[in-house]
C-alpha cells in the first residue's frame, strides 16, 4: 500500500479510503493516482463490502493534483494522459456498486471537487470549502468533474462556478445540491461513518439495488435502464428482506435485516 493513500476497512464492510498527503493539502501526484488505481481496483474486488468513505488526512480533503509534480511536463500527451487515468479512476471509484460517501473537512479544490462529485454522497463540515479552480490555471476540469457538476446543478449554475472558480462554502454547496449533509466541524468523518454504518446494518441487498438501478439511468438508455429497475425490484419483492420488512410492518416493530 502507498504511504499516500491508505485503505482501512472494518469487520462490518465498510471502507475508508483516505488521501494522506497532508504537506501539500492531499494533492495527488503521479505516484499517488497510481496507488488510488490501485485501491480503488482493490474496492471492486472486495468480498461482502457495505459502503466505501472517502476522505483526506489532516484537516483538507483534497486540493486537487500536485502542480509541482505534474508541471514536469505540460505537453499535450501528458495532459490526456492524466486525463484519461484520473477520469477512468473517478468512473470505477463511482460504479462500486455500494454507495461511496466523501467526508469534505477544510479545503476542496479543483480535482479534489471532482472526486467528491464521483461520490454518491457528500458530507461537508461547516468550515469545509469548495472550489472549482480549474479555470485559475487555464484549463477545464479533467477528470470527468464537468459532465458530474452539469448534472448535479445544471448549465447555468455549473458555468458559474466553472468559469469563475469562486469558493463555495457548506451551506451554499447544499444549497446547490453540491452536498447532502452538513455537519459540525471536525465531525464530517464521523458522520459519514454513522452514515455508512446505518447503510450497513439495514436491507443491503436493496441498498446495492437503488445504487445499481440510479446508476443504471446515468451510463445506460433509458430502456436499458428501465428493465434494470423491473429486473431489480423483482428479485427483491422476492427476497427474506422484504417478507421480514412486510411481517415487521404487519407486527407493529421495527424489521431485523439479515442481507438476504
Amino acid at each position: 500500500m502507498s504511504e499516500s493513500i491508505h485503505l482501512e476497512v472494518d469487520s462490518r464492510g465498510i471502507a475508508t479510503l483516505i488521501v494522506d498527503r497532508p504537506a501539500v493539502r492531499n494533492a495527488l501526484d503521479r505516484e499517488s493516482m497510481q496507488a488510488l488505481r490501485d485501491v480503488v481496483a482493490r474496492l471492486e474486488g472486495a468480498p461482502d463490502l457495505r459502503a466505501v468513505v472517502v476522505t483526506g488526512a489532516g484537516g483538507t480533503f483534497i486540493s486537487g493534483g500536485d502542480l509541482r509534480d505534474l508541471h514536469d511536463d505540460t505537453t499535450e500527451a501528458a495532459g490526456l494522459e492524466q486525463h484519461d487515468l484520473m477520469a477512468d479512476i473517478l468512473d470505477r471509484l463511482a460504479a462500486l456498486p455500494v454507495p461511496v460517501i466523501a467526508a469534505v473537512e477544510g479545503a476542496a479544490r479543483g480535482g479534489g471537487c471532482e472526486v467528491a462529485l464521483a461520490c454518491d454522497l457528500r458530507i461537508l463540515a461547516e468550515d469545509a470549502t469548495l472550489a472549482f479552480a480549474q479555470v485559475n490555471m487555464a484549463v477545464t476540469p479533467g477528470w470527468g468533474g464537468a459532465e458530474r457538476l452539469f448534472r448535479l446543478v445544471g448549465y447555468s449554475r455549473a458555468m458559474d462556478l466553472l468559469v469563475t472558480g469562486r469558493v463555495v462554502g457548506g451551506e451554499e454547496a447544499v444549497v446547490l445540491g453540491l452536498a447532502n449533509y452538513l455537519c459540525p466541524s471536525d465531525r464530517a468523518l464521523h458522520m459519514a461513518h454513522m452514515l455508512a454504518e446505518g447503510l450497513a446494518d439495514g436491507p443491503t441487498k436493496a441498498v446495492l439495488g437503488i445504487k445499481s438501478v440510479l446508476h443504471g439511468y446515468l451510463i445506460e438508455p433509458a430502456e436499458v435502464a428501465r428493465a434494470r429497475e423491473r429486473a431489480t425490484f423483482g428479485r427483491l419483492w422476492a427476497s427474506a428482506d422484504h417478507a421480514e420488512a412486510s411481517v415487521a410492518f404487519r407486527e407493529k416493530r421495527e424489521p431485523e435485516f439479515s442481507g438476504g
